[in-house]
């Protein structure tokens, strides 16, 4: 007999079939069924797939009394409340690495997006307005691109951009001794020298709003935010603040504050380009990532027995 797995996610059919090979998937991607499941039919279940956005409480865990392991479908973790789980015995892995170079990607997409405009200048084309009626967009080359958080994702990123013949300088908890990168002490020391900052730093309390109205300004008119992190690390209202003043150049992102509903502060603004959460997404991130699971769990209770 196959044991038990709470899904709190959305997975593809191919997903739920890969998966479906090796568990009795009980399947509970929204709050409703979640709720029921967890006090209900999935009380023996010792296993769980979320993931960092969906997360796992402290609560869910302690009524899931045969929970031994919590797994994340990608890198982030930071609603699953993993220092409870410790405490309680319960194994926390992750995805990460699965999805790395997808999110890199969809980096670069954005910095694109919004530095050369072409979402608007779609538009313009389709409208029949021709290029002596626009404003010119900067180019990329020569510009400075400043990551936040040069982890895998971040050093991925500032590999990309240098192929754009980009600067590159970066913002850490603590300096890197393999790159040769700028390193900045403080967020809004990099703001104020960069063109376009990059945040690729992890979710959670610790880097709430370290984009806000204070780094907004360092950057400028003329400068750009991008955003493939989390939510939380940005300041919504200063962001839509430093847009409506004309104190921010552009911004894109794929993830804000009020996902998995639109950030409506910001819809208004030509120079914003938005895309829902989908930077990891890709054919062969999520084969990966499933393909991760997999093997956290095998190898969690190969060692178990």
């Amino acid at each position: 007999m196959k044991p038990q797995l709470l899904v709190l996610i959305h997975l593809s059919e191919q997903s739920k079939a890969t998966i479906g090979s090796a568990f009795e998937i009980l399947y509970a991607p929204d709050k409703q069924t979640r709720d029921a499941a967890i006090s209900g039919v999935a009380k023996d279940v010792k296993v769980v797939l979320t993931n960092g956005s969906t997360g796992l409480t402290a609560a869910e865990m302690d009524t899931l009394s045969q929970l031994e392991l919590v797994c994340a479908l990608g890198a982030g973790f930071e609603n699953i409340d993993s220092a409870h789980a410790e405490k309680h015995g319960i194994k926390v892995a992750t995805g990460a690495g699965t999805n790395d170079d997808c999110v890199a990607d969809h980096a670069m997409g954005l910095v694109l997006a919004v530095m050369r405009n072409i979402p608007q200048l779609d538009i313009a084309c389709r409208s029949g307005i021709w290029r002596e009626a626009l404003v010119l967009p900067p180019q990329l080359a020569g510009k400075r691109l400043g990551v936040v958080g040069l982890g895998t994702i971040g050093k991925k990123i500032a590999r990309r951009a240098a192929a754009f013949d980009m600067e590159i300088g970066y913002f850490n908890r603590s300096r890197r001794d393999d790159v040769d990168y700028r390193y900045f002490e403080s967020v809004p020391q990099l703001a104020s020298w960069c063109d376009v900052v990059v945040m690729a730093t992890p979710g959670g309390a610790a880097t709430r709003h370290l984009i806000g109205a204070r780094e907004l300004q360092a950057l400028g008119p003329k400068g750009f935010l991008v955003n493939i992190s989390r939510g939380s690390v940005v300041d919504t209202a200063a962001l839509a603040e430093a847009l409506r003043k004309g104190e921010l150049g552009g911004a894109g992102l794929d993830v804000y504050e009020s996902e998995p509903n639109p950030p409506l502060e910001l819809l208004e603004f030509k120079n914003v380009v938005l895309t829902p959460h989908m930077a990891g997404w890709s054919p062969e991130a999520i084969t990966a990532s499933v393909d991760k699971f997999l093997s956290n769990a095998d190898a969690h209770f190969s060692k178990a027995g």
